[in-house]
């Protein structure tokens, strides 16, 4: 079998060095050298382990990128940026005929699948790689339309805690409101109780010190109008290593896509669980 070969873009960020520590011990792929950051990051270069990663400003990336393809072929590009950074680096995947993973949350979702949709490229697109909560996701998605109006007035809390350098509010989060709407629960994406303060997060929720720097908590409460019925869902995820795994998946899953001449195709975490 043929390696992968796979840029990480969002370096040196902590999940895109995560996922790109794990590519380079794993014989199915091929780590490029190279990754996509943001203009804010002065350093040409990044040390990850035993390899040398470029950093590749957005003043140079339309030019080096060709240079890249010439020299390696044909990869598959993975993006852990930033929010702000989400549609114009899928303009420049498509562009540029990369396709590509997007794990980054943030930016404006519909322009992102159109930007896809009406390109040559194939990608994978979802605001959580952990596959074990996308499963999670895709029971709530079942409850909701098949038991329509379940938690007609309930209340809803929802609190959810990241590493104060997450600077969006959790995708998955937002996706879960959609479902407990459907289930009959009045509850808007601006009411998520979002926690960013270690102090909290250590003293109250009592995360391990050891992953405030990393962490994923999610908890999402229902009380029934009387008080007398509580039902209560909670993910809590410590460190980053899961997300390399669903990313690994993803990027399998499009190297089929790819291989069957795919093109201007959106594909998320359920059509990955599906073709796993």
């Amino acid at each position: 079998m043929n390696k992968i070969k796979v840029m990480v873009n969002g370096m040196p960020g902590k999940v895109a060095c995560n996922i790109a520590t794990h590519i380079l011990a794993d014989d199915r792929f091929e780590l490029i050298c190279h990754s996509l950051t943001g203009a804010e990051v002065v350093e040409a270069e990044y040390r990850l382990n035993h390899a040398a990663i470029r950093l590749i400003r957005p003043d140079v990336r339309n030019t080096l990128i060709e240079e890249i393809k010439k020299t390696k072929g044909p990869f598959i590009s993975v993006d852990f940026t930033l929010p702000v950074a989400v549609n114009d680096n899928a303009k420049f995947y498509c562009r540029h005929n990369l396709p590509f993973v997007m794990g980054t949350t943030g930016g404006d979702r519909s322009l992102l699948e159109k930007t896809v949709n009406d390109s040559d490229v194939c990608s994978v697109i979802a605001p959580n790689m952990a596959k074990q909560i996308v499963g999670f996701q895709a029971m709530m998605a079942y409850a909701a339309e098949n038991f329509p109006g379940l938690f007609n007035g309930y209340t809803l809390e929802i609190k959810e805690s990241h590493q104060s350098t997450k600077v969006d509010t959790s995708g998955t989060a937002k996706a879960m409101v959609t479902y407990f709407n459907k289930l009959g629960v009045n509850f808007t994406e601006n009411q998520i109780i979002k926690i960013r303060d270690p102090k909290i997060q250590k003293e109250e929720l009592c995360i391990p010190e050891e992953h405030l720097n990393g962490h994923g908590w999610h908890t999402y409460t229902l009380d029934s109008p009387d008080r007398t019925a509580q039902f209560k869902f909670s993910h809590n995820i410590n460190g980053r290593d899961i997300y390399a795994w669903g990313t690994f998946d993803a990027i399998l899953f499009l190297q089929k896509k790819i291989d069957s001449n795919k093109k201007g195709a959106v594909y998320n975490m359920i059509d990955v669980l599906k073709g796993i």
